[in-house]
């Protein structure tokens, strides 16, 4: 897995009692470098987890191809990525949805994805039997017919009725949502994209981005970093969020003996320097271009 992600990737294989391993980022698209898993797999290794950031998909052929050579699972975190696109010439050179592309994939409901339910979240697959354990897992893996006595442990983690009609009424509304984020994401690169210190979000030929969050980046040579620029935005009342700080450098996951002295640089320079703007879908043209005159006058101060 990424070093660049949130911390639920490495406690969901901690619980598992697995370890997990690290490789560092792509600095264009912020997803894993492809390039790096080979040398990091092992006899003991079981599975390759492309965590899909802001929108964009990961590289995925290179990540088949290992999955085929080795004999490995692929698990997706597409909680960043709904309707977004992969074009693979491993799988017969067409497109293919985030969360289709592995053994099982998980996506995220929170209350500032592209669909919410305000939390929670869905397993996906097409495996029967991956499909079974999921509903058991969530639900204190009860026995169909013998309900208090268990075999396996498992948590309550099971959706309201009143969240899952949330959510479906949003994914009658997803394609517009898409088609808002990429309308909008489309506006802010137009307008940074002469920007100087700055750049915004890339989106490789091979992606169907769904700009799930405007990242951009600043150049070290503006003399300030992202922590810095995000104070000085509060003074225009622009919210901003950081980057992901890198797995490697968690005190929680250090203290249990896991990442000690790795190096990451990549994800470093990342969190340093990144950050992304207002990113909802009730941002307006005209609100973006006061976000980013703001951030141009940021930038100079």
């Amino acid at each position: 897995m990424p070093s660049f992600t949130i911390i639920s990737c490495a406690i969901a294989c901690i619980r598992l009692r697995a370890k997990p391993v690290l490789v560092d980022i792509d600095p264009v698209t912020w997803t894993m470098d492809v390039s790096q898993i080979e040398k990091k797999i092992s006899s003991k290794t079981k599975v390759i987890m492309p965590v899909h950031i802001y929108g964009h998909p990961v590289n995925m052929d290179e990540i088949f191809r290992l999955a085929e050579k080795y004999n490995l699972k692929i698990l997706e975190d597409a909680a960043e990525v709904h309707g977004a696109e992969y074009f693979s010439k491993h799988r017969g050179n067409k497109w293919l949805k985030c969360g289709s592309m592995s053994d099982a994939a998980s996506t995220s409901f929170y209350a500032n994805k592209i669909i919410t339910t305000g939390e929670g979240g869905m397993v996906l697959t097409n495996n029967e039997k991956t499909a079974e354990r999921a509903k058991s897992y969530r639900n204190l893996c009860f026995i169909n017919n013998n309900r208090f006595y268990h075999t396996e442990l498992g948590y309550n983690f099971r959706m309201t009725n009143l969240q899952a009609a949330v959510g479906v009424a949003q994914v009658e509304q997803m394609e517009r949502f898409i088609k808002i984020k990429r309308d909008l994401g489309e506006y802010y690169r137009k307008k940074l994209v002469n920007t100087d210190g700055i750049r915004f979000m890339k989106v490789e030929d091979w992606a169907k981005s769904v700009y799930w969050m405007y990242g951009v980046e600043l150049e070290p040579s503006t003399g300030i970093n992202a922590k810095e620029i995000m104070e000085r935005l509060k003074k225009y009342e622009i919210a901003t969020r950081p980057f992901f700080r890198g797995l490697h450098d968690q005190p929680v996951l250090n203290k249990i003996g896991l990442f000690n002295n790795e190096k990451y640089p990549k994800t470093d320079y990342a969190y340093q320097y990144g950050f992304y703007l207002p990113s909802g879908l009730t941002l307006s043209h005209e609100k973006i271009d006061y976000i980013v005159a703001s951030l141009k006058e940021c930038l100079i101060k």
